[in-house]
Formats: C-alpha cells, sequence, structure tokens
C-alpha cells in the first residue's frame, strides 16, 4: 500500500467512528452527562466488560507506545493521539498516530 493510499485509510478509520461515536453516544450523553456513568455502563455485562477493558489496554498500549517512540525517535504530538485516544477512543488515536508517525519517520529518516 503506498503512503497516500496509507493515510487517507488511517484518517477515514478516524473519521467513521468520530462520526458513529457522535451519533451513538453524544446524544444520550447530553441527556444525562453522567461520564463516571457513561464510563460504568461498558461493563454491565460480562461481554460489555470484556470489550471495554479491551478498549483499555489497548490505550495502554498506544500509550506505552507513543511515549518509547517520543524518547527513542523523537515523534512528536503524540500526546494529542493519546487524549484523541480517550475521547473520543482508540479507533481515534491510534490510526491519527500512525499518520503522524509516518510523516515525522520520512522526514526525518528514523528507522524502527
Amino acid at each position: 500500500m503506498d503512503k497516500k493510499s496509507f493515510t487517507y485509510a488511517m484518517v477515514f478509520i478516524a473519521l467513521a467512528f468520530t462520526v458513529f461515536f457522535s451519533i451513538v453516544v453524544v446524544p444520550p450523553l447530553i441527556e444525562n452527562p453522567d461520564i463516571l456513568g457513561a464510563f460504568a455502563a461498558g461493563f454491565d455485562n460480562p461481554y460489555a466488560s470484556g470489550y471495554s477493558a479491551d478498549v483499555l489496554f489497548c490505550w495502554a498500549t498506544l500509550a506505552i507506545w507513543i511515549v518509547h517512540e517520543a524518547k527513542t525517535l523523537s515523534i512528536k504530538y503524540g500526546w494529542v493521539c493519546l487524549l484523541l485516544g480517550a475521547f473520543p477512543g482508540v479507533a481515534v488515536g491510534f490510526p491519527l498516530y500512525l499518520v503522524l508517525r509516518a510523516k515525522q519517520i520520512n522526514r526525518t529518516g528514523n528507522n524502527e
């Protein structure tokens, strides 16, 4: 896959999830702005708990990766992707970090 197609695919995923999140989650959150209750609702049953735990562990993995690459490859602004990974979700922060990372690695000539 070429660099342009990769970037478009990653941005599409981030935008698609943002639209989904905006349609499904934001209206009930506006109606009842209980953020802790909304978070806890992700653990209402074993299946939801499994998905929610997966998201939390994926965010933690992304956080470790971003901190590591900030030190080893001097990737800048990864913290923005961590914030986006927390809200609206990892499906936004992760692909946008990959785009940010690819641009900086290509610009500086860093290799993994």
